[in-house]
């Protein structure tokens, strides 16, 4: 899949709809030790990638500059779930102050006034971020009506 088709993908109106939902995102990487690892996420679109912010210490920055490959998750627990998947590079940069897009993301999940609450307190606490960008280069949809995982695709085809 080309970049440009995996962007195309995050303009459907499932995707439209979870990438601008309070789900946070869970981002898969691989940690130092070898071991999958996942974390429950902020993220902010950009309508070209996904951006997130984090402490310049934490254990996946460390992580990221090992191997940069990682997946991202955003699926809502109602039924029938919508899912999107992607997978891509990250891009790490520490930066002085507080990630941009984190503010975005804080106004996003916590509300306008929670959100200024928490930027104040952030920018008390972070001297420096990292800023997580990933572009994507591999996006699936699910919605469980029309677009199912494949193996479920495969064996529907083979009950026919």
């Amino acid at each position: 899949m080309t970049q440009e088709n995996a962007l195309r993908l995050l303009e459907d109106p499932v995707a439209h709809e979870l990438l601008q939902s309070k789900i946070p995102a869970r981002l898969a990487y691989t940690a130092l030790d070898g071991a999958p690892h996942v974390v429950p996420i902020w993220f902010h679109w950009t309508g070209q990638e996904f951006v997130l912010g984090s402490a310049s210490n934490s254990p996946k920055v460390k992580a990221l500059g090992k191997n940069s490959k990682v997946a991202l998750t955003i699926d809502q627990d109602s039924f029938p779930p919508k899912v999107v998947l992607v997978r891509g590079t990250a891009k790490v940069v520490v930066i002085e102050g507080v990630v941009p897009e984190y503010l975005k993301s804080a106004r996003r999940y916590l509300g306008e006034e929670q959100g200024a609450a928490w930027e104040e307190q952030a920018r008390g606490m972070f001297k420096q971020m990292a800023r997580i960008a990933i572009r994507p280069d591999w996006v699936k949809i699910l919605d469980f009506q029309t677009r199912f995982p494949k193996a479920i695709e495969e064996a529907a085809a083979g009950a026919s």
